[in-house]
């Protein structure tokens, strides 16, 4: 569902994502994890259009949208859910749904509150519709970020640390509804959270300086000696 090929971005001359290769399908959640600075969020923003790449290609689906402006990415199926909630806070929960279902998926009348509704289902806010989103708990601003995520209509969602401050039983509820989520679309997800990742990815793309050290096997990968050195702060001798 989205293919990069060959992703660069610097800023002066700080190379901060250098050549970026990878993929991810249907049915598929790709996990990306390395350390402060790794270039994640930088890759995140390069993929949703909101800064442009110095070289490289994105595809979704069949289309380049390498050059393509956010709104133009939505509308063709990127989704994207952010760590601090961005939520229009003076809207109910069902109107922040439906702004998107209208706005994304461009499904008007009946058949968009239709869809509205059936969101909120899968997140879990069904019962929640008429609240002010701004008056919401964490862990339901949290729903509602996934939820509009979802509401463009989204072919490929990109997830950025949905689970950050959380509580355990928080993160297995935001568990279960990525492993819903991802059953027809593709995901991409950065998380600080491992065990979380390490329940639902299918696969660990780990970015180190910008440049990518590892794509594979969750267990694989998380096993490696470099990347414990790298992301878990254990040096190679001591794991050996």
């Amino acid at each position: 569902m989205l293919h990069a090929t060959g992703v660069c971005k610097k800023f002066g001359v700080k190379p901060v994502v250098d050549k970026v290769d990878f993929s991810v399908a249907r049915g598929e959640c790709l996990g990306v994890i390395g350390p402060n600075g790794a270039g994640k969020t930088t890759l995140f923003n390069i993929l949703d259009g909101t800064i442009s790449m110095d070289a490289g290609t994105v595809r979704l689906g069949d289309a380049d949208i390498s050059h393509l402006a956010q709104h133009q990415r939505a509308r063709l199926g990127l989704g994207r859910a952010y760590q601090v909630p961005r939520t229009f806070s003076a809207l109910s929960v069902f109107e922040n749904v439906l702004a998107g279902v209208f706005h994304g998926a461009r499904i008007s009348g009946a058949a968009a509150e239709i869809e509205a509704r059936r969101i909120l289902e899968i997140v879990g806010l069904a019962d929640r519709r008429n609240a002010p989103a701004g008056a919401l708990p964490l862990l339901d601003r949290k729903r509602l970020e996934l939820a509009k995520a979802m509401s463009v209509g989204s072919k490929v969602v990109l997830l950025d640390e949905i689970a950050g401050g959380l509580t355990e039983e928080e993160v297995t509820l935001i568990v279960e509804i990525v492993r819903t989520l991802k059953q027809d679309r593709a995901v991409i997800w950065i998380e600080h959270i491992a065990h979380a990742l390490m329940a639902v990815a299918d696969r660990l793309l780990v970015l180190n300086f910008g440049s990518k050290l590892a794509d594979g096997d969750p267990a694989t990968v998380m096993g490696s000696k470099l990347v414990q050195e790298i992301y878990l702060g254990i040096s190679v001798d001591d794991a050996a």
